[in-house]
């Protein structure tokens, strides 16, 4: 339905976008929801399972309902059901 009418899929699938800058910075829209965080680890619920960052010195520079920016450095990023 989505490709019949021409919209974009995070709109209508709920889907996170998740844009990385080198190792230090990560923007991500559409999530749900903060599961765990403290300055190796942060784990965000997602619609369709969860997102989990670990680095060193994390730090969530701003969170809103709708995205969140998170710097420091990111060594690995996980998806999950």
């Amino acid at each position: 339905m989505t490709e019949h009418l021409d919209l974009p899929k995070d709109l209508m699938l709920c889907e996170p976008i998740v844009t990385i800058t080198g190792r230090s910075e990560m923007l991500i829209e559409n999530y749900s929801g903060i599961l765990n965080f403290d300055t190796d680890r942060i784990r965000l619920s997602l619609k369709h399972g969860q997102l989990l960052i670990c680095g060193k010195d994390l730090r969530m520079e701003y969170y809103t309902n709708a995205d969140m920016k998170i710097t420091g450095t990111i060594n690995q990023i996980q998806y999950t059901m």
